[in-house]
């Protein structure tokens, strides 16, 4: 028995191998017959034995290493029943010879001992040379024995040439051997295997391993988002994991030969409190890993969001005033990760120190330059150091002037240096937090011309930050429960400081070519980056945390040695930074009143300025595919409206010059005689020629003319600008017109992002719409963009039974099912001079628009335009509408029937629209 599995309680409880060998040599019959009766009774066996693993698991939640541990034993103890039972019932040998014997190794993760519910059996089968015919059969049978006991068994047979070829040549097998462990069979076999494996595998190979091992792990970070925070983390492969604690442990068993964790004490890898949170962070992530197998049903190793609140409840997580369970277990998994991540940094070093050739870095690049100026502080190899283990206790300032300096010459900081900050960021206390010249230095690094994403980094990790700045320490590692937000709220804000640190630097100008210009436009430079570091500071507290940031940001600034006019705009900012983005998301910014409303707001081009940059990074830090073309043309055109209006005064001036300008473009454009282009010109109104932008304007003028006296004609093409693309219809206007098209782009597996919906003077449709993938990117292949055609042409001709079709696709979105949203319709007549305004807010779901169109079209209201914003689950959909006769809904009775209608249509339908009796088909 090995003592690994000592410390499991109660091990006969789980299986008692005794009786089901004695049970098992009783047994009679011919071959097949025996094999049957041994599965027969181990499938039992072995599913008794993971219920009471799982019980225990349920009673004691948090202990992961003693569940995946007894998993393991009760494995161990099938693999030897059905041996014994094969060798000695089925294929007995009186007289084996050298070439017939066997033993049975455990490896990889079973090898560690580590097995959740639904983890494979990885089984190695060692022979001393070519196998047997005796040999091949016991492996045979073997290996369908345990299949037909349900495990999923990945298993490997080799001699000991073979493996040891093998191991030479992939690190794959080197790393799985590396973890084997003696189950069964002959023991002097597997002790001949370990002596090889040592001899002629590892012997000489240290370093080359470790560079292996280190490549191998940042390749596997970034197929994985290269971050720890990602709000759907895979547990075992994703940065600060599992993997990444089995990489530590098998780069200290391969250079220093050890049996386990806990002898990399004695090597010097691990100091006893890293050892002890090596342990407690391990004993989580299997904990989870467990958790989530028995969840899922299945072997699963990414944390998504459907599964998060079950795990939270299973292990025994409540709900606190501003945060629910699952963000307070989510916040436990981020702060482990980092823990592993703080373990990687201080291992690498002590590996430094013990295999480096003396002055020189063995697992990192080196050190360029040599800066003179370092108040005290030392380098190591091209790392910032400390000169001794107090040298923090002395002056406490230290703490922030090591990031800073670090920051000013460009070097990294040294893992044990990162270490002691980690041990003494309990001395900022708030007589070091009111220090000025700490929040100088605080403030170098925020602002720093250079990088301040990596050191803002730096300083967060090594929990000195959230020290320096208590209300940024309550979001570390806070997570948002929703499928917008990709990181963590700490993550997100660093991330967007570094995004400005790039376009302030030029470094993302094809991206964002205005941010990129007005960044040198703006004289508050110290503002805007202190506002970016605070706008999401007060998440989690139960309020908007808009306002409650602002409050916030008038308490820190000051300290921060700031300004009174730089506090108050920095506080304006923070309570405004989501009105941009809304605005342009969710407004019709063709109608005047929407800028002259944001305009109000704003007040000072300064002020603009500032909130355009803050809104992108915003956005940007989001996650990866959040930021678009699409958002990117609506906040310039905002921007860019906005502008003119602060420049020129609060007055509509410039509007009618806008139409004629646009007017005289699209002329220039055509080349169409004057007669014909005042006919064309005539027929579009004055919104029209606001709404639209020139591209768009022209491409309208060449479906209408290719349209002729049709009354129907789709045209679909790629809109790069936007990162969508173009959906114009030109049909006979007809009532229930917007929810058919909107019906059959959804058929066509488009998403409509935007929608413009005109009239013109000779009782025509001219709608345009921005459509996208469900991947958020265009339809940008002619086959795709003819079956759309096709598609809209064929539903506005009632040719394929729109409504059936849409009833007949799957609605269902698991993960999105995970949130509760109530929906909620606001209804607004004061946000427009000529529109009632609806806004609809929704559980996002294939269809909801289709829905929410048809609502309207049952109310008897004329729709202007849609704006279709969508925020992860939630989606945000914007109408501009009129009744029947151009007017402004009013009248409570009528106002209070639309809502009901668009709330019902807001959740899952028993069944979608039906064709409204008596609606004729467009011909």
């Amino acid at each position: 028995m090995s003592d690994r599995f000592d410390a499991i309680p109660s091990r006969r409880a789980i299986i008692d191998r005794r009786v089901l060998a004695d049970t098992l040599a009783a047994l009679d019959g011919d071959t097949g017959a025996l094999r049957g009766m041994a599965g027969a009774l181990l499938k039992p066996a072995l599913e008794a034995g993971r219920a009471e693993v799982a019980r225990r698991l349920a009673e004691h939640p948090q202990r992961g290493r003693e569940a995946t541990q007894a998993q393991a034993f009760l494995i161990d103890q099938i693999v030897r029943l059905a041996f014994d039972f094969i060798t000695h019932r089925l294929y007995p040998t009186n007289n084996p010879t050298s070439s017939e014997r066997l033993t049975i190794a455990a490896v990889g993760g079973y090898g560690r001992a580590e097995m959740a519910p639904f983890s494979d059996v990885d089984i190695g089968f060692l022979t001393p040379w070519k196998q047997t015919g005796w040999t091949e059969q016991v492996i045979e049978s073997m290996l369908y024995l345990l299949w037909d006991l349900g495990l999923k068994v990945g298993q490997s047979s080799r001699s000991l040439d073979e493996m040891v070829r093998m191991a030479k040549s992939d690190l794959t097998i080197r790393t799985a051997l590396l973890e084997a462990r003696y189950v069964w069979g002959d023991q002097a076999l597997y002790d001949e295997a370990a002596a090889r494996f040592d001899a002629e595998v590892v012997a000489g190979t240290a370093r080359t391993f470790v560079s292996e091992k280190l490549a191998e792990r940042d390749a596997r970070h970034k197929r994985m988002g290269d971050s720890r925070y990602v709000v759907e983390p895979n547990i075992k492969e994703g940065k600060g994991g599992l993997r990444d604690l089995h990489t530590l442990f098998w780069i200290g068993k391969y250079v220093h030969r050890v049996r386990s964790v806990t002898e990399l004490v004695d090597k010097g890898l691990l100091t006893k409190e890293e050892l002890r949170r090596f342990q407690k962070a391990e004993n989580f992530l299997l904990a989870v890993r467990c958790h989530l197998h028995i969840v899922a049903g299945r072997a699963e190793d990414r944390l998504t969001f459907d599964v998060q609140p079950e795990i939270a409840r299973r292990m025994q997580y409540n709900d606190r005033p501003g945060r629910s369970a699952v963000e307070r277990f989510m916040q436990h998994y981020f702060l482990t990760a980092k823990t592993v991540g703080d373990l990687t940094g201080v291992f690498l070093a002590h590996l430094d120190d013990s295999m480096a050739p003396k002055g020189r870095r063995f697992t990192l690049s080196g050190f360029r330059r040599s800066p003179r100026k370092l108040s005290g502080f030392v380098l190591d190899r091209g790392r910032l150091a400390l000169p001794s283990e107090d040298w923090f206790q002395k002056d406490p300032v230290r703490l922030i002037e090591m990031f800073a300096l670090a920051d000013l010459h460009n070097v990294e900081i040294h893992p044990q240096a990162m270490r002691i900050a980690n041990r003494d960021a309990r001395l900022i206390t708030a007589k070091i937090r009111n220090d000025p010249r700490a929040n100088a230095l605080f403030m170098d690094v925020l602002t720093s011309p250079r990088d301040p994403e990596t050191v803002l980094r730096w300083m967060n990790e090594a929990t000195v930050f959230g020290r320096f700045v208590p209300d940024f320490g309550r979001v570390v590692a806070q997570m948002q429960f929703d499928m917008y937000h990709h990181y963590t709220v700490d993550e997100h804000s660093i991330r967007a400081i570094g995004l400005l640190s790039r376009i302030e630097h030029g470094e993302l100008k094809q991206d964002h070519p205005l941010a990129t210009t007005i960044m040198q436009q703006i004289v508050s430079r110290r503002v805007l980056y202190v506002s970016v570091l605070l706008h999401d500071i007060a998440k989690g507290r139960g309020g908007d945390h808009s306002v409650l940031g602002a409050e916030v940001a008038m308490k820190l600034c000051p300290r921060l040695g700031m300004t009174p006019a730089e506090t108050e705009t920095v506080a304006w900012l923070v309570s405004k930074h989501l009105i941009m983005s809304a605005t342009a998301f969710k407004r019709d910014l063709s109608d005047f009143k929407t800028i002259i409303d944001f305009a109000e707001q704003v007040q000072s081009p300064e002020r603009l300025r500032l909130l355009l940059a803050l809104t992108i990074v915003d956005i940007r830090a989001v996650g990866p595919g959040v930021w678009n073309g699409w958002k990117r043309q609506l906040l310039g055109d905002l921007y860019q409206s906005t502008e003119e209006v602060l420049r020129l005064g609060h007055k509509q001036t410039g509007r009618a010059e806008r139409v004629s300008n646009k007017q005289q473009t699209l002329e220039e454009a055509l080349g169409w005689d004057q007669a014909r282009f005042d006919i064309y010109r005539k027929r579009l109104p004055e919104s029209y020629w606001i709404a639209e932008p020139d591209d768009i304007i022209a491409s309208n003028a060449r479906v209408i003319t290719e349209a002729g006296d049709r009354s129907l004609h789709v045209a679909a093409q790629v809109y790069p600008a936007r990162g969508a693309t173009l959906v114009t219809v030109y049909a006979s206007d007809h009532p229930g017109l917007f929810y058919r098209l909107a019906g059959a782009i959804h058929l066509a597996g488009g998403s409509i992002i935007d929608a413009r919906i005109h009239t013109t003077r000779n009782g025509m449709a001219l709608d345009n719409f921005l459509v996208q993938d469900p991947f958020g990117r265009p339809f940008d292949d002619e086959g795709r963009l003819k079956r759309l055609e096709v598609g809209i042409e064929d539903a506005l001709a009632n040719r394929n039974r729109l409504n059936d079709r849409l009833a007949a696709r799957p609605l269902a979105r698991p993960r999105a099912d995970a949130f509760e949203i109530a929906p909620n319709v606001l209804i607004d007549n004061k946000a427009s001079n000529r529109y009632t305004v609806l806004e609809v807010h929704a559980r996002d779901r294939p269809a909801l628009l289709n829905a929410l169109a048809y609502a309207l079209f049952q109310s008897r209201v004329t729709i202007s335009s849609a704006h279709i914003a969508t925020y992860g689950e939630r989606a945000v959909d914007t109408f501009y509408v009129t009744d029947l006769i151009g007017d402004k809904i009013e009248g409570t009775a009528r106002l209070k029937a639309l809502e009901k209608r668009l709330l019902d249509a807001s959740g899952i339908p028993a069944t979608l629209a039906p064709s409204p009796e008596g609606e004729k088909a467009v011909a």
